[in-house]
């Protein structure tokens, strides 16, 4: 089986690529918005804006369609490939993305050499997702479409279970399901990403690389992906609507509109719960239908970040990190206040910070910047496309 033509593709890369730039908005707001190391949730209801939630909200399709299309490329991947050798590719890329997690991830969060503040992040919730889905490319693909969806679907049952201190058992608990940090002595680890529904992401990703094998019909395609895509909108609605299930805290009415529709949109990202995932990977359906076959400047623009991902995602963080030190200074700040440690951040950013215009204006000097280097990064794979060791970068 081979991949449709190169346009379809393009359609995946084109939707990735959007949301690595909109992946570096969160990431440039947590190093440069005011307030943002230390003070409420920008989702907090009563102190949040509705620019500030927007810029925080739309940031929130980064990191389910990141993994989903991590599985969609899995599967592209091995439809060339034996069983065999997409189980290895898999296995070995997940304990490779958990490496560099642990190992250039962390420090290019921290700056801290000695590795006192340890992260496990998207790239730890990818990388164990690929090792668990090496293990299940052997199932029949009914078996996996059940797997995948009791996982994303049903998770939220395990909502009431919290489990508390340092032991085995809790550790694995903690990733998991239960969002937690992990204090010791002289060590602080970051454990962000419970993996139970990532797992069933990336899985159903998997089987959605299906609808872009060789023969498979357009129409037919695109008719799949507004069911699809409206299907999971219309969901996130009724079940957001019933307020029984599907996310761990329920909404209420606010004493103002405005916050009423905060608290309607509040949803949890850390587990992804069901209704996080509905209303992400909803409208990502519907942007692939409507990207089908459009290729402009703009989406050429969008799909050099897409054929890079891991490549991007690092030199992102890395940049925004060294900008922020940049920007801590000019700010009248130290710059060893971007150094974490065990500790967390700094007291002393409690009064650093810039608008939200500031904050866009350099990401979009960060995305203008970091472009020609993927560009020349993207040519450079499909120009050496003979060097295996390309597909772990």
């Amino acid at each position: 089986m081979k991949a449709l033509t190169k346009n379809r593709i393009e359609s995946i890369d084109i939707l990735r690529g959007v949301i690595m730039v909109i992946m570096a908005l969160d990431h440039v707001r947590d190093y440069f918005h005011f307030g943002s190391f230390l003070a409420a949730d920008p989702s907090a209801i009563e102190t949040t804006t509705p620019l500030l939630f927007f810029t925080r909200f739309i940031t929130h399709y980064c990191a389910p369609i990141f993994v989903f299309l991590a599985g969609t490329s899995a599967f592209l991947f091995g439809c060339t490939k034996s069983k065999t050798i997409l189980f290895k590719f898999l296995f070995t890329r997940g304990i490779w993305l958990i490496f560099l997690e642990m190992f250039v991830n962390t420090f290019v969060w921290t700056f801290n050499i000695n590795y006192s503040f340890i992260i496990f992040q998207v790239i730890w919730a990818i990388g164990f997702s690929m090792i668990c889905l090496s293990f299940l490319i052997f199932l029949p693909k009914r078996v996996i479409l059940i797997l995948g969806i009791l996982l994303v679907a049903g998770h939220n049952t395990l909502d009431s279970v919290i489990v508390q201190g340092d032991s085995v058992k809790s550790i694995v608990w903690y990733l998991l399901h239960q969002q937690n940090v992990l204090v010791y002595d002289s060590v602080t680890i970051l454990l962000n990403y419970p993996v139970i529904p990532w797992i069933g992401l990336m899985v159903l990703g998997y089987l959605f690389g299906g609808f872009y094998q060789k023969n498979f019909n357009t129409s037919m395609r695109k008719k799949w992906l507004l069911r699809l895509g409206l299907g999971l909108i219309a969901l996130f609605f009724i079940l957001r609507g019933i307020n029984i299930y599907g996310d761990l805290i329920p909404w209420s009415v606010q004493e103002t509109t405005t916050k009423t529709i905060f608290s309607f949109f509040s949803i949890t990202k850390y587990p992804p719960s069901l209704l996080y995932l509905c209303i992400t990977l909803g409208p990502a359906m519907l942007f692939l239908r409507a990207f089908e076959t459009t290729k402009n400047k703009l989406t050429d623009f969008f799909l050099v970040f897409g054929r890079v991902p891991l490549f991007y995602y690092f030199l992102h963080i890395l940049v925004i990190h060294s900008f922020a030190i940049i920007g801590i200074l000019i700010f009248g700040g130290k710059w060893q206040d971007m150094i974490f440690t065990s500790e967390g951040p700094s007291q002393n950013l409690l009064a650093y910070g810039y608008s939200l215009g500031v904050v866009y204006l350099v990401w979009i000097g960060v995305v203008l910047f970091l472009y020609p280097f993927c560009k020349k990064y993207m040519k450079y794979k499909a120009n050496n496309k003979d060097k295996w060791w390309l597909s772990y970068l």
